[in-house]
């Protein structure tokens, strides 16, 4: 288990064990049969053992060489003290539920365990003389043939239990589910780069083995770039990938690839591979149809469709038999000369821990039942199809593979883990470019349109009279949107295809040498007496290892620490080798799959000897101090040297010697680039604008290098400052920077509450007059300053101004602030850090959470260039999601909206794995989530607006009290779509209300519940008062 102490999880041991004893009281399928059963695992060439199974179900690891005894009133743990260690959690003398306690024994190999075994044989008698085991279930190893004589050689009859364990094992838990859901997404991955690397096999028409292939696909589930975060768990492969084409087909799980060469003439390519990411099992099995016949597509449809018919038939309290004979029927309608040529022995099984389940298969035989949370692997094969070329030509017989694994719901549809690895047919066809044939997705797009223009044509006129103006502005955005949708998936693949083509150029590291001749060695005495040696000059340590002294550069050295114990002092060395930093980035090393030293330990005495100034350990003592302060600096100028990457060095200011040049004092400037927060001067000159404190600190901003360039007025905001948005990060101190700001403060951002005022000094009309005179003038010199300089740069230069207007509030980063649109960019200056989303870089715009029940809805940025990070603004009101869209439609820029928060990182690493594949798949029309049902739930919302008859409007006339109780339901009606309270009432409708309200009631004072009955059916009488 390592050098790190494991224990067991206490919290998952006690709900699956729980689980075990509830199925144990049940009884079922023979397991009250038995009144204790044993669990061993020894070593064995079977990686799927029921033994191992219940081991890692219920511990989380298999503990080779352990005995688990388990009766009704007691747990037994015979094993190791390490492995002993590991049950220290739930070691109790007392029950847990309806757990009984965990008693653990030591193993004593002295007498290879004989007096453990007979007090285990002892205890297995106390409760009759049969045991419960996996008897199918091999090791080999001493301690289980050891056991295993013990109990024959004192009767003890074993009785199999592994039935009862298949049931109990089948259905999953939600942490098992969401393990098999990390091994399904490893199993995508995988696909997702096999498919890749089939592309680019037939198009550059490369040859390559079948056996290297299934090499390939199990590099692939193991490759941290492949897999990402994935990676850092235990993955191995379920079975040898499978690899098959050229008319050689097998459908058994133990088939090994071929070594023969990938045939992509014209055929199918069938791959089929699984991935066990700690022991829990997922497959998935695609067929490539390579230049496909019409009949051999129509034949893959029709497996395509006989696996999704017995996905969908896998529901609770179905037969697996009859799912079996729904999946041949389905095949028989849909094509019926496969049923001859279809795998018959089973459509799948149960799978999880161990890979298949024997006894839950999708077979004829099996008369097991499904059950909610159940993980199957649905597999339907076809062989022996006929393939011929478009051209007519004959070629060897043709298979069809689909596998998936899905989790059994309660309710349809179930989930199916691999869905991501597309197995519809346009996602598994290769074709030259001139057979494609967009068409078919064009011709759906533009019927789905015309639906909905006949959806919105069924309107009443009534209704389009109301809306016309808004609806038309409405269509109008949303026609342009289609457009444009249209024009970014063209322009986007052809970028793609573009840079695809290009080599990237990928910046290496230079390795670190200590020394690159023998010569310069040095010649210290401290290495002749073979002591540890500090070379601060090389940054290197040099280091007798068995009586020779070798050199390690500082950067290989990991971390080191010291230790005291009695007499001697310790030295723990830690090495950096491949594998230590996955992850972390310039974590390169020349020779990856050399022999690596992991770590080096040096004891030397701390007593000192007559004649001696120090003891030994003194060497120890100074080498680790000087490694400490090697390592520092050397961390030090690496920290500068990743600082440096991608900052430029500007070219030199070139200074005006025009005495009248446009200039701004009293600037403060951010970043703190400053130590002290000190005012300073803004002047241009011929190149360049400079900074220059009142310290003399001065920071040089060259015109060429600015982005973006911003001027914000003081109007309803505390600062007024101008801002530089730069191409490339300069250096300015040890740090580089991509934007800086320079502004003045208006008016007191804090206010001292301790400070005297007078009674009316915060109210006094000449104090604010001042401050907008201040204003005022801060306006018209920096606007000055701006004219100025683009005069200075022939127009070259200019700045650009926030629009207020278009202002709405977000949370771009951690803090709520007002967000405004430029002519170029959308902004917000005034929080820090600045946000800058320069609008001619952006792709699309997605807004997330968009819901008439929520309150808010977050806004992304999809940039260009795909390798770059999404930015998103959160939290933005929902009363101005029409307002930026107007804006993005003035800009020309797609958006797209919907009702849940995606997964950016993964999006954009699975389109840039594989842009080809995402834009054949429709590209970003996967975000559109308008839908007829929509519009005509909209239609139905606005048609039963409410519309006053005449009749009711003679009634309404003829009563006052009629006309209050009808104005008070109109108003409940119109609060359910629009609630008055979020309008609210101004004060003349109240005290019209009120006057009437009084009114009322001296009639009904007056009159009495008769005349007011008599009142209330007359005719006559003044018409009431109507609300204006």
């Amino acid at each position: 288990m390592g050098d790190k102490k494991v224990t067991i999880n206490k919290e998952l041991f006690y709900s699956r064990a729980g689980r075990l004893y509830e199925a144990w009281e049940k009884g079922d399928h023979g397991f009250g049969d038995v009144n204790c059963f044993m669990v061993v695992v020894g070593n064995g060439d079977n990686p799927y053992t029921k033994s191992g199974a219940v081991h890692s179900w219920l511990l989380g690891h298999e503990l080779i060489d352990t005995l688990l005894l388990f009766t009704k009133n007691q747990i037994y743990v015979l094993a190791s003290n390490r492995k002993a260690d590991f049950f220290n959690p739930v070691v109790s003398e007392s029950a847990h539920g309806k757990i009984p306690p965990l008693k653990s024994f030591l193993r004593d190999k002295s007498d290879k365990d004989a007096k453990n075994f007979e007090t285990f044989v002892e205890l297995v008698k106390e409760n009759g003389n049969e045991i419960g085991a996996f008897i199918k279930d091999k090791f080999d190893s001493e301690f289980f043939s050891t056991w295993n004589n013990v109990l024959e050689s004192n009767d003890i009859k074993k009785v199999d239990i592994t039935i009862p364990f298949v049931h109990i094992l089948a259905v999953k838990d939600e942490k098992e589910i969401e393990m098999l859901k990390k091994s399904g997404t490893a199993t995508v991955n995988t696909w997702a780069a096999i498919r890749t690397k089939y592309v680019d096999i037939i198009d550059q028409e490369k040859r390559v083995r079948h056996s290297n292939l299934s090499k390939e696909i199990s590099h692939y589930m193991k490759d941290s770039k492949i897999q990402g975060p994935l990676a850092k768990h235990n993955i191995e492969t379920s079975y040898d990938p499978i690899v098959m084409s050229g008319g050689k087909y097998s459908f058994k799980w133990s088939h090994e690839s071929a070594e023969t060469l990938l045939h992509y003439q014209f055929g199918t390519i069938i791959t089929s591979f699984g991935v066990r990411l700690d022991d829990y099992c997922t497959n998935v099995t695609r067929t490539m149809l390579i230049f496909p016949s019409s009949s051999l597509e129509a034949a893959y449809e029709a497996v395509l469709a006989t696996e999704q018919a017995v996905i969908a038939a896998l529901k609770p309290g179905v037969k697996l038999s009859d799912v079996y004979q729904i999946g041949v029927k389905t095949l028989e309608e849909k094509d019926p000369k496969l049923v001859e040529k279809l795998h018959k022995k089973e459509f799948g099984f149960v799978t999880g821990i161990e890979f298949r389940e024997s006894r839950l298969t999708i077979s004829p035989k099996c008369e097991e039942t499904v059950k909610a949370g159940m993980v199957l692997i649905v597999y339907i094969g076809v062989d022996g199809i006929p393939n011929k070329s478009d051209s007519g030509e004959k070629g060897a017989p043709a298979a069809i593979a689909i596998s998936d694994t899905i989790v059994v719901k309660d309710e349809p549809p179930n989930e199916v883990l691999t869905e991501r690895a597309k197995s519809r047919i346009k996602s598994n066809v290769i074709r030259f470019k001139e057979d494609a044939q967009p068409n078919d997705h064009e011709k759906e797009n533009g019927g789905s349109s015309s639906n909905q223009l006949l959806g919105r044509g069924q309107r009443s006129v009534v209704l389009n009279d109301q809306t016309r103006n808004k609806t038309t502005n409405e269509e109008k955005r949303k026609e342009r949107q289609k457009q444009l949708g249209k024009i970014l998936n063209e322009q986007a693949r052809a970028r793609l295809a573009q840079q695809g083509t290009g080599s990237e150029e990928k910046k290496v590291k230079k390795s670190n040498v200590s020394y690159k001749s023998i010569e310069k060695f040095p010649n210290e005495p401290e290495i002749n007496q073979l002591l540890i040696y500090v070379d601060r000059r090389h940054d290197t340590i040099i280091l007798p290892i068995f009586g020779v002294p070798v050199p390690f550069h500082i950067s290989m050295i990991k971390s080191c620490s010291q230790s005291v114990e009695a007499d001697f002092t310790y030295l723990r060395i830690n090495f950096n080798h491949p594998g230590s930093n996955i992850g972390k980035e310039n974590a390169q090393f020349p020779h990856p799959l050399a022999t690596y030293m992991k770590e080096l330990t040096y004891r030397a005495s701390n007593l000192r000897e007559h004649g001696e100034s120090n003891p030994p350990s003194s060497n120890l003592t100074t080498a680790l101090r000087l490694i400490k302060e090697i390592q520092k600096r050397f961390k030090t100028e690496e920290a500068e040297e990743r600082e440096k990457e991608g900052a430029v060095k500007q070219d030199k200011l070139i200074l005006s010697q025009n005495k009248l040049n446009p200039k701004l004092k009293d600037l403060l400037i951010r970043p703190n680039i400053i130590q002290k927060r000190i005012t300073g001067a803004l002047e241009a000159h011929v190149n360049g604008f400079r900074y220059t404190s009142l310290r003399g600190d001065r920071i040089d901003v060259l015109y060429n290098n600015i982005k973006h360039a911003f001027f914000q007025p003081c109007d309803n905001e505390m600062i007024i400052l101008l801002h530089f948005h730069l191409k490339n990060p300069v250096m300015w101190g040890k740090k580089k920077y991509k934007d800086v700001q320079f502004y003045t403060e208006v008016g007191e951002i804090t206010t001292d509450l301790g400070k005297y005022h007078h009674m009316q000094d915060r109210d006094d009309v000449q104090s604010e007059q001042m401050e907008r005179e201040m204003r005022r003038k801060l306006n018209a010199a920096f606007n000055s300053f701006c004219e100025k300089v683009s005069r200075l740069t022939n127009d070259q230069f200019d700045f650009d101004s926030p629009f207020s207007d278009l202002g709405f509030f977000g949370v771009p980063f951690r803090s709520s602030c007002t967000l405004r649109p430029t002519s170029s960019c959308l902004v917000n200056l005034t929080e820090w850090p600045p946000f800058i989303v320069t609008l001619s870089e952006v792709e699309l715009v997605h807004f997330e959470r968009v819901s008439f029940q929520l309150k808010n809805f977050d806004m992304v940025f999809i940039f260009k260039d795909y390798s770059k990070k999404t930015q998103m603004i959160q939290q933005i009101p929902m009363s101005s999601i029409d307002m930026i869209k107007e804006w993005l439609h003035s800009c020309d820029i797609r958006y797209t909206e919907g009702i849940q928060s995606l997964n950016w990182p993964k999006i954009m690493k699975t389109i840039t794995d594989d842009p080809e594949a995402f834009f054949d798949d429709g590209g970003w029309d996967f975000l559109n989530t308008e839908s007829d049902g929509e519009e005509e739930m909209d239609d139905s919302d606005d048609s039963e607006a409410y519309s006053p008859s005449e009749s009711e409007n003679s009634d309404e006339e003829s009563d006052e009290d009629e006309s209050e109780a009808e104005a008070t339901s109109e108003s409940e009606s119109e609060g359910s779509l629009d609630s008055d309270e979020s309008e609210g009432k101004d004060w003349s409708d109240l005290e019209e209300e009120a006057a009437k309200a009084d009114k009322r009631k001296e009639i009904e004072d007056r009159d009495g519940p008769k005349d007011r009955k008599r009142h209330h059916g007359s005719k006559s009488g003044p018409p009431p008062k109507r609300r204006k």
